[in-house]
């Protein structure tokens, strides 16, 4: 038997399909060796070396592993292709006890026959430049987290975190914020003249003045304007016309995805993300089987394989003919830190539209799978052709412009177009046979006040265009750092707009005051590059962890020996002690609070009343585990049966009504079948989703009580610590 070890268990059958019955494939669902959650972890004065230990909830895991391991006559290390996925297989080589250096690590970025043969049949050491890149970002984001968290919940209020990526992400929408906040409006004016040739009318816009840009500010110099114009004649100055060829734009990268996905299908970063990890996992269709439609999802590369190429060619021409297929491939530049050995999002079988599988699959799933298909089909397509007209008109000092656009090839936008291109087919109306000197007709000139607009703010899509242009994170940790600051409260939405909140602005404030480096863009984007060079093996990875914690380190102390965190006092006598009430932030709000805590633990609201607290309902039914009388409990989700000896006994259920029956009946219908087998009953798993997240569940329930971990198949880069 050969064991094939990969992270998502939604490839699992695919796989296990394509090697035979020879093979075992075991999916780990993610990581399973770690640093632990609670303390440091990082023997800062031995080099930066972290401590790893294998990961509490996936005990299990580990131990099906090792026997599994230990009957194998070889292991292949099948996790994703990319700088995690390698650290991952190489904490399971040390876990099982595998040499590092030996051909166990396979790799393949697509879920084909074709690509998991050839990976196989070509493994590989582990790469440690790349484990060591990795490693220096977990390093780093436990040493900026684990550092800074403390001090900004004891400075503005309990329970917040900071992160290398998160706090420079929440600044930049705090600083949109505040410039939206003190924009002031610019008074401007247009012109249009209503020109007429051969009976045939025509707008142009005023441009220039003396040949510069030229912007009326007021409506007196407006008139002046106009006084001038009609004292002039408008004559043809210059007319060009060019033939211009427009390129095809490359294949999706991961960020490109997200950003196309989000403004034309509407779709959430969430849905987007789930959505693509599923059609490249595999989706179960009555044609295919449990077939995988796309190449993997998390990649900066426009690569694209010869194979893909031909076959992409091949379709063209058979579909739109031969002048659609231009005469060499179509080639792309990528990123000089794309990671190498990486393709771009793509189809992997052309043949296999989006049409023909259209009722095999979710409405988000065809939507976005068209979408991936359509944008990579079109980037092998032959440039769009269209004829340029471009003509200035004078009238003494002014020079008005009007240009139109007529298609002559159409090219890859037979099949894709951007915002970008789309401009380029949309012409202005019919203009007449123009030449220079003609002298025009001036048939009306229109005029408007207008002001200058603020930003605007951010969107899903727009934010992660900024974040690619700015090079913070990775393509991989733009979902999870937007989620992160919604789920701290750092930031809310006003319909798709990102709003910060006032906390989200206090952070901020004190960790751009009082660490510079750590919230200035420039300084995170040139982190990312070192990163990069670590993985091409042209940094020592503890060497870049040290540079960065030089600074670091001092900056600590100087806010813990200069920093005042005595909260604001007040006029408000405590009723207790005596002392002054001073105001302190809760996750709930501000409130009054005695400064001799904990000695005395008075507490009123900001108006000096007393802070009542709901009285304690106390239910008949019994907690499972320790026996006692479960109370009601109030909670984000609504309320809920606990323990009253919590924190020794954690114990909460839900509580049953005829409606909540009634809707969780309804949700059984919507519930997601596993794989999963319940080791009580025997019925199929589904997914649940909980106030700790998503988890397996017995469907069941009440009858079967049965529950199980579960782990997201999609996996991010790195996990910013707090």
């Amino acid at each position: 038997m050969k064991l094939v070890v990969i992270e998502g268990p939604g490839k699992q059958g695919s796989i296990k399909q394509y090697l035979g019955k020879d093979y075992t494939v075991f999916a780990t669902k993610g990581h399973i060796r770690d640093l632990p959650e609670k303390g440091l972890a990082i023997d800062i004065a031995n080099g930066f070396k972290p401590t790893y230990q294998p990961m509490p909830a996936k005990k299990q895991t580990i131990k099906e592993l090792k026997e599994l391991a230990s009957k194998a006559e070889n292991v292949y290390l099948a996790t994703d292709p990319d700088r995690e996925g390698e650290a991952i297989s190489w904490h399971l080589a040390y876990l099982l006890n595998l040499d590092a250096d030996a051909s166990c690590r396979v790799t393949f970025n697509e879920i084909s026959q074709k690509a998991v043969l050839n990976g196989i049949e070509n493994p590989r050491p582990i790469d440690m430049d790349l484990v060591n890149a990795q490693q220096a970002r977990r390093v780093l984001d436990r040493l900026v987290g684990y550092k800074l968290s403390p001090i900004i919940s004891k400075k503005i209020m309990p329970k917040l975190s900071a992160g290398r990526v998160q706090s420079v992400a929440l600044k930049l929408i705090v600083d949109r914020e505040r410039e939206i906040l003190n924009f002031v409006p610019e008074e401007y004016w247009t012109v249009n003249a209503m020109l007429d040739k051969d009976n045939t009318p025509f707008k142009t816009l005023l441009v220039l003045k003396n040949g510069k840009k030229y912007t009326i500010k007021n409506e007196a110099e407006m008139q002046q304007v106009l006084s001038e114009l009609k004292s002039g004649n408008f004559v043809v100055d210059e007319v060009k016309r060019e033939v211009k060829h427009t390129k095809a734009n490359p294949p999706f990268i991961t960020s490109a995805m997200q950003q196309d996905a989000g403004q034309k299908l509407k779709m959430s970063l969430a849905t987007i993300t789930r959505t693509a990890q599923q059609l490249y996992e595999g989706v179960q269709t009555k044609t295919y089987g449990k077939k995988a439609l796309i190449t993997y999802i998390r990649t900066d590369s426009t690569r694209v394989s010869d194979d893909a190429k031909k076959m992409a060619k091949e379709f063209i021409i058979s579909n739109y003919g031969e002048k659609y297929a231009p005469e060499k491939y179509n080639t792309f530049a990528s990123k000089a830190s794309a990671q190498e050995g990486h393709e771009a999002i793509r189809p992997i079988d052309i043949n296999i539209t989006p049409e023909s599988i259209k009722t095999e699959l979710t409405n988000d799933q065809y939507k976005l799978y068209k979408l991936i298909y359509e944008r990579f089909l079109s980037s092998q397509m032959s440039d769009y052709i269209y004829d340029s007209l471009v003509v200035d008109i004078k009238n003494g000092e002014y020079t008005f412009r009007v240009s139109g656009n007529t298609p002559m090839f159409n090219g890859f936008k037979a099949v894709y177009m951007t915002e970008e291109t789309k401009d380029e087919t949309e012409s202005d109306d019919k203009l007449p046979n123009l030449n220079k000197n003609d002298l025009l007709k001036c048939l009306d000139i229109l005029y408007e006040q207008k002001f200058t607009k603020p930003p605007t703010r951010y969107t899903e899509p727009t934010f992660i265009k900024l974040m690619e242009a700015k090079g913070i994170g990775r393509p991989a940790t733009y979902a999870q750092t937007v989620q992160i600051l919604f789920t701290r409260n750092y930031c809310e939405k006003d319909g798709k707009f990102f709003i910060p909140t006032e906390t989200g602005c206090q952070v901020v404030d004190f960790l751009s005051e009082h660490f510079k480096d750590v919230m200035n863009v420039k300084f995170t984007a040139e982190m990312e590059e070192d990163l990069d060079k670590i993985s091409k093996g042209k940094l020592a990875w503890d060497e870049v962890i040290a540079g960065f914690y030089t600074g670091f380190e001092k900056q600590l102390k100087d806010v813990g020996a200069n920093v005042d965190f005595e909260p604001i006092k007040t006029e408000i006598v405590c009723d207790k002690c005596g002392a002054f009430m001073v105001i302190r932030n809760g996750v709930n709000g501000k409130f009054l609070a005695c400064p001799n805590y904990p000695e005395c633990k008075n507490t009123k609201n900001l108006d000096g009343s007393e802070r009542v607290k709901e009285p304690v309902i106390v239910s008949d039914e019994k907690c499972e585990k320790c026996g006692a009388n479960l109370v009601k409990r109030s909670g984000k989700n609504g309320d809920f049966l606990a323990c009253p000896n919590y924190p020794k006994c954690k114990f909460t259920k839900n509580i049953l009504t005829k409606s909540s029956v009634l809707e969780r009946e309804k949700e059984k219908e919507s519930f997601i079948e596993t794989e999963e087998i319940c080791n009580k009953c025997g019925a199929k798993m589904v997914i649940r989703s909980g106030r700790n997240g998503k988890f397996l569940a017995c469907p069941n329930f009440p009858k079967c009580k049965n529950t199980m971990s579960y782990v997201e198949p999609k996996k991010v880069e790195t996990t910013e610590e707090s």
